[in-house]
């Protein structure tokens, strides 16, 4: 066998490396499920339901509205939109009438905002009147090259009984209409005869600008494809294929649409498999568990701190959570404790796998019929090749069970990033793998274990620490609900680990010396404590993973301070 390929002894008998995984336009997706359950419910939002039917109709009709308004190949259409029909619509819309979709983080910073309108050359974008959306972008249409503005209102695809309801994403604000800000019903005000624009390469036709999280410097905009968003839709059928069943699933939707892993699991998925998505406009863990109970939700696709605020909750003991079939976590390592737990409680398997926007969300998977391996992400997904390289960037490949730089290619893997040559060819190895940023080895049998990010590395008196191993050993603890770990700086060790933990509820507060002695037998000297913060909260992301970067700013002032 081919060492290369050494996950393939690992794959059960159901799934194949080797798959099919055809490129198609992404509007096939939709295409296929109307022809085949068109009178399914494709969306509930807020207790309305859209058929696919009429979601193909309104997507029509939007493409026919966005053309119109000048969208056609080469034209990039930004989406600033939350978890709502909306976002559906003007996806598929804006790539119906050959425009390429950007999307927008509604968290950004204003200058965040006007960076990426300028680096995308997004003309114009769709919103809501929301007071948390509409200002902000209102206020971009003077100070950027963006030009138009099309302004939908959160509660036109639900009826009257939701208007108590509106609240979950703060008040509404006034919008201005004018000759550049259009409302979302006037776009739709047609008769849905839209200008087709064939693709005749689906793999090498962009459909979405997604800029990475710019952890260093500005954002950059990966380049996905059409053919990597359906390739990546194919391998995960290919994946779950035993497990979910077309015109059968019921979805619960939390994770915001303008995060890959969202996009692809629960819309891009969901409509490979004609099922009914469940669109919450935000994570709550009650109004989650009353969801899966009541409309009987068999999945539901989060992150890690979804899932510890569910186990959290009381209701998760007292509700009946059978009817999952799948629950994924995603967008940061899951902790093995929490995976444990959730499976115990809920009765469903805790899945976990590994990607990253470059990889249109998909890289590892665990099969559900595999022997658990603790502290792995999974194989290699059908079609995907990874190996470990070195960590100074040399050439050529490490052996098995040595960490590394994860890297990766396949038809899900981005052919680099927008307008930005000079950072595909550093995100590049000389055979066209992709750097990932990712450490982490592969073991004997293809299992792939992320270790860390390279940039999180913490170098302690000239031994390299991960702060992933550290925060594993906390985790362990029973009073921990969360926990992150930073490198700060230290004269002796010139770094040193400190970790920032939330207790759960009602446990009892424990000091250093304690944290110190439950985690000496089981860390190595050089991963051991500087020093411990116990907070009320940790910051998050906008998706909800715990989030370093405060955290190191914080660090970095407090000790310029005490210069």
């Amino acid at each position: 066998m081919n060492a290369e390929l050494r996950w393939f002894k690992s794959y059960p008998e159901s799934i194949h490396w080797d798959a099919p995984l055809p490129a198609q336009p992404v509007w096939g997706l939709l295409a296929a499920a109307v022809a085949e359950f068109p009178d399914n419910p494709a969306i509930d939002f807020l207790g309305h339901k859209l058929s696919y039917r009429q979601l193909d109709q309104l997507v029509a009709r939007a493409a026919k509205g966005f053309q119109a308004l000048g969208v056609k190949p080469g034209i990039h259409v930004g989406i600033y939109l939350p978890n709502c029909p909306h976002y559906f619509i003007t996806f598929l819309g804006v790539l119906r009438a050959g425009g390429t979709v950007v999307n927008y983080s509604p968290l950004d910073a204003e200058r965040t905002l006007a960076h990426k309108i300028e680096d995308s050359e997004t003309d114009l974008m769709v919103t809501l009147d929301l007071a948390a959306f509409y200002p902000k972008i209102v206020g971009l249409l003077d100070a950027t090259r963006l030009k138009t503005l099309v302004v939908g209102q959160l509660t036109e695809f639900c009826g009257a009984s939701c208007d108590a309801q509106e609240g979950q994403l703060g008040p509404s604000a006034a919008v201005n209409f004018t000759a550049d800000c259009h409302a979302f019903s006037a776009v739709l005000d047609n008769d849905g005869q839209f200008v087709a624009y064939p693709i005749d390469d689906p793999a090498s036709t962009l459909a979405v600008l997604q800029y990475t999280g710019g952890t260093t410097g500005l954002p950059k905009g990966a380049m996905l494809t059409h053919g990597n968003l359906t390739s990546s839709c194919a391998q995960l059928q290919a994946i779950l294929d035993s497990s979910l069943q077309p015109g059968q699933e019921r979805v619960l939707a939390v994770l915001p649409p303008f995060h890959i892993y969202a996009l692809m699991i629960n819309m891009l998925f969901s409509l490979r498999l004609a099922s009914e998505v469940y669109l919450h406009p935000r994570f709550d863990a009650e109004t989650v568990l009353r969801e899966i109970h009541n409309s009987r939700i068999t999945t539901f696709p989060g992150v890690p701190t979804m899932f510890i605020g569910l186990l959290a909750h009381p209701l998760t003991q007292e509700l009946d959570l059978t009817s999952l079939k799948m629950c994924n976590s995603g967008g940061a390592p899951l902790p093995l404790d929490v995976q444990q737990r959730y499976q115990e409680v809920a009765g469903c398997a805790l899945r976990e796998g590994w990607g990253m926007t470059e990889t249109t969300t998909s890289g590892t998977f665990t099969p559900k019929e595999a022997v658990p391996h603790p502290g792995s992400c999974g194989l290699p997904v059908p079609g995907a090749r990874i190996k470990i390289v070195p960590l100074d960037g040399a050439e050529g490949e490490l052996p098995v069970g040595e960490k590394g730089e994860v890297c990766i290619a396949g038809p899900n893997v981005t052919a680099g990033y927008w307008k930005r040559p000079d950072a595909t060819a550093e995100a590049m190895t000389a055979d066209g793998f992709l750097r990932t940023g990712d450490v982490g080895y592969m073991d004997e049998d293809g299992w792939v274990y992320i270790v860390d990010r390279t940039k999180d590395m913490i170098l302690c008196s000239g031994y390299n620490v991960y702060p992933r191993t550290i925060e594993e050993a906390i985790y362990e603890h029973s009073a921990v609900e969360e926990v992150s770990v930073i490198g700060v700086d230290d004269p002796y060790r010139g770094q040193a680990p400190k970790a920032f933990i939330k207790l759960k509820a009602g446990a009892e507060a424990f000091d250093f010396a304690t944290l110190q002695a439950f985690l000496e037998p089981r860390l190595g000297k050089h991963e051991r404590l500087q020093a411990m913060d116990i907070r009320d909260a940790l910051p998050k992301t906008p998706v909800g993973k715990l989030s370093k970067k405060e955290l190191v700013e914080e660090e970095r002032q407090r000790q310029q301070g005490a210069c």
